[in-house]
């Protein structure tokens, strides 16, 4: 078995990191077995570098082996791609086609970004995985293959299955051997080797002198996050030696080239949400379940003042800014009167003045409304007043705004401001 040392030399691997060299321990002891093996990591670690190595150190490595980037194929194409088709399968097949599978037959596939495959093409993968077997597209006859399956994604396995996107079986049948390596910024001694590295090859390649950091250089290198990784930290190199004349560079020069530069600073989370955009649906249900409450109350008094006087005009002299607060503002309020002074009032029967009549010996002023336990399981009064506070909060006193986003009146949110003394 070959060293650890003697594999990053044959495959270029630049880095003496635990977890980068653990990555590579584990894909010398599964190379010489047959088991699936699953690379994961960020986007521009160098996963592909793995896969060549099981080839390379098994029993396959004079088979072929062949890489697919399965987020680059068309889902309508990908099933034609990887297994073959017959001859007039679909529109434009006009001869058999062999797929991957059937011509890496004793060798080695590797599946990138194999997280992006289609469901359909997931149970198809399945099958091979199984027991080797495949169908062609648009053939019912069965064939047998002998590949071994190294799989790479830079996706998190468990939210897609989360999200159905993904299918649970077939990531537990390719996760067999789990291999992650660790993104950049996680390998701080490598970066500046690694860059070291990068601009020695550039300054061969356009035969040029070699680009050298200062001291204070060294140190945005290695505070910078590198979201691109290893792929970003070459770009940057490449571009510095192509277009900076100095060749020395320093710490401002760098951060130029660095275009998302943040070191190693806490995050800051933006805590600002858009108009409108209440904690959680609960939040929304609870202040539509309070407005109606309120509106319900209120049409209950108008209703039984109309039944008790009889007369339009007095009942809305008498409660102008009820009715204000729920037909709208004052340019809403000309409509609401000309509508008004075009009903006809319903005569009330003889009966139900004298229930009428009962009511006022009772005192009992809501007799047809429904009643209103003040002490209610949601708590509606207490939501109506958090609520309150936190559009006011959102929108820095500014009554006005808070009032149209809780979806009332300015002179009605000023009047719960006094009731509920905030």
């Amino acid at each position: 078995m070959e060293s650890i040392q003697a594999i990053k030399q044959r495959f270029g691997i630049i880095g003496n990191d635990p977890k980068l060299n653990r990555s590579i321990e584990k894909a010398i002891q599964v190379a010489p077995t047959d088991i699936s093996v699953l690379v994961t990591g960020e986007s521009g670690v160098g996963k592909e570098s793995i896969p060549k190595i099981i080839h390379q150190l098994s029993h396959r490595k004079h088979g072929k082996y062949i890489a697919v980037n399965c987020g680059a194929i068309p889902e309508g194409t990908i099933d034609s791609e990887l297994f073959g088709h017959e001859k007039g399968a679909f529109t434009g097949a006009t001869q058999t086609r062999e797929g991957y599978f059937e011509v890496a037959d004793g060798g080695t596939i590797f599946l990138d970004e194999v997280g992006e495959l289609p469901l359909t093409t997931q149970v198809r993968l399945l099958r091979v995985l199984e027991n080797g077997e495949f169908i062609k597209v648009g053939s019912s006859k069965v064939q047998k293959t002998n590949v071994r399956i190294v799989a790479a994604t830079n996706v998190n396995m468990f939210e897609a299955i989360k999200k159905e996107k993904f299918r649970e079986d077939l990531y537990y049948r390719l996760s067999t051997i789990d291999i992650h390596l660790p993104p950049l910024r996680e390998r701080k001694e490598d970066i500046h080797l690694l860059f070291r590295k990068f601009a020695s090859d550039f300054a061969l390649k356009y035969k040029m002198p070699t680009i050298k950091l200062t001291d204070e250089a060294v140190e945005v290198l290695l505070k910078n996050r590198w979201n691109g990784n290893i792929r970003q930290l070459r770009n940057a190199a490449e571009q510095i030696s192509v277009l900076e004349q100095t060749r020395t560079i320093n710490a401002p020069t760098l951060k130029g080239y660095l275009p998302n530069y943040e070191g190693n600073l806490p995050a800051v989370i933006k805590n600002s949400k858009s108009e409108s955009d209440f904690s959680s649906e609960r939040e929304i249900l609870y202040k539509v379940l309070f407005d109606m409450k309120g509106d319900l109350n209120d049409l209950k008094k108008l209703t039984m003042e109309l039944m008790k006087n009889g007369t339009t005009h007095d009942v809305q002299k008498k409660n102008e800014g009820l009715i204000q607060k729920i037909y709208g503002d004052e340019e809403d309020e000309e409509n609401y009167e000309e509508s008004v002074e075009d009903l006809e009032v319903l005569s009330i029967p003889e009966k139900m003045n004298q229930l009428s009549e009962a009511i006022d010996e009772s005192n009992d002023k809501y007799y047809f409304a429904e009643e209103v336990e003040e002490e209610e399981t949601l708590s509606l009064h207490d939501k109506e007043l958090e609520l309150i506070k936190k559009s006011l909060e959102r929108h820095q006193g500014k009554r006005k705004l808070a009032a149209a986003e809780l979806g009332i009146s300015e002179r009605t949110l000023y009047r719960k401001i006094k009731q509920y003394d905030l």
